[in-house]
């Protein structure tokens, strides 16, 4: 079967980063959902990830479906290559689908792939519940500051490492700010405009201490 695309260098590296993409997906939305990534230059063998592909039996190699060549043809026809298409379908077996269909475009926006993402609605709730709530890797809820600009960002940091180290009893006194000082510059909190000054404001200090406290971490990174 002739290719939808043709594929340069950099349009390769762009589809291999959603691989790691899909792996994420399927962790945060659990099993319901079947996940495909797809290159659409071997139209006969685009499917280049396949997460839970025990629905529908496909695997990596497998070719593009007809439905999915009919979405490309109307986003094609509608002139706009970032057209998601979102749609309700059925397997063969005649589970009820949530589908989407949403294409990724590379060089020159030239559609190059496609993620497909289809939640399978006939999975027991207990399971479907158990997929959304479990999570890997981290055993204890991780706390997350959804600011609503850069100074709240600054500000809650700042506040955050503040507390650890004056809670940490094997700080001294007289290095508390240099401990707090190399804590933001860990969490790259210096990156942002004005957050020396913020941070000597807050922490009673000078610019010019906290610029050498800074000098000084840099040096050590080498």
């Amino acid at each position: 079967m002739k290719g939808y695309a043709k594929l340069t260098p950099a349009d390769r590296i762009v589809l291999e980063s959603y691989k790691s993409v899909l792996d994420g997906m399927a962790e945060y939305l659990g099993p319901a959902y079947e996940i495909v990534l797809h290159n659409l230059e071997n139209l006969d063998r685009s499917a280049v990830k396949v997460i839970n592909g025990h629905y529908t039996g496909r695997k990596e190699g497998a070719p593009i479906t007809d439905l999915a060549l009919d979405i490309l043809a109307e986003i094609k026809k509608s002139g706009n290559n970032h057209k998601n298409k979102i749609y309700n379908n059925r397997s063969k077996k005649g589970t009820p689908i949530r589908s989407a269909t949403l294409p990724i475009t590379g060089e020159n926006d030239q559609i190059i792939g496609l993620l497909c993402i289809n939640f399978y609605m006939d999975l027991p709730l207990s399971s479907f519940i158990t997929g959304l709530i479990q999570v890997n890797g981290e055993a204890h809820p991780i706390a997350e500051n959804f600011a609503s600009s850069t100074d709240d960002l600054i500000l809650s940091t700042l506040d955050s490492v503040k507390n650890e180290v004056m809670n940490n009893a094997t700080i001294s006194s007289s290095n508390r700010n240099k401990e707090i000082i190399a804590l933001l510059y860990q969490k790259d909190i210096f990156n942002f405009k004005d957050a020396v000054a913020m941070v000597a404001d807050h922490l009673g200090i000078s610019k010019n201490t906290v610029y050498m406290h800074l000098r000084n971490l840099e040096a050590d990174e080498g």
